[in-house]
């Protein structure tokens, strides 16, 4: 019983501060992570690939993810649910005053402060993705702690930077792909991980 009430629990935090959509959720995320021990960092880079690939929000997805493997549906549905609860809270509070203070200087004052704060959090999980994806976790533990040979260069998954080089490539500058939906990319890319065992 405690597992879904800590689980209801945290998800409703990172719901309440995971401002600017669900790549904000990252950071907690990876906070979480490191409390609960529930997933690992290369458990997080595989939630945000199956929640990129499926239909619905990031950050919800996420918390459905992360739910169904720690307590299965139950968990799924009381992380989901903690998730949703303050955006909806916020969506109906904001609703019925924003028409009495939207000229309010406190009010925009606020709205442009959470801007930056959303590019933070953004950011930092970008971040964060780009870290887990582009380097060899064991290989840059090992590198910190003076006990890896080679260059600096070995700690690069080369494959990621290739098929992410060839993704920009296809989407921004070669004409014939770039009308292409982004499930055939994200179809392509699961199938290339899959075949280069990356």
């Amino acid at each position: 019983m405690m597992i879904y009430l800590r689980l209801f629990w945290e998800f409703l935090k990172i719901g309440l501060f995971s401002v600017g959509g669900g790549m904000a959720t990252l950071p907690f995320l990876y906070d979480l992570s490191e409390k609960t021990g529930w997933f690992t960092a290369g458990q997080i880079a595989d939630m945000l690939a199956v929640s990129e690939s499926t239909p619905g929000p990031i950050g919800i997805n996420m918390a459905t993810y992360t739910g169904y493997t720690v307590a299965g549906v139950p968990g799924a549905i009381l992380a989901s649910v903690g998730i949703i609860i303050p955006g909806l809270a916020l969506v109906i509070l904001i609703t019925a005053v924003l028409e009495k203070f939207r000229n309010n200087t406190y009010v925009e004052g606020a709205f442009y402060g959470l801007r930056p704060a959303s590019v933070g959090l953004i950011t930092a999980a970008g971040l964060l993705v780009a870290k887990i994806t582009f380097l060899d976790e064991a290989l840059l533990a090992a590198y910190t702690e003076g006990g890896a040979s080679g260059g600096i260069l070995s700690l690069i998954s080369w494959k990621a930077v290739i098929l992410a080089a060839a993704l920009l490539l296809l989407t921004r500058w070669f004409k014939p792909t770039q009308k292409l939906h982004p499930v055939v990319f994200i179809a392509a890319s699961a199938a290339v991980g899959v075949l280069f065992r990356f």
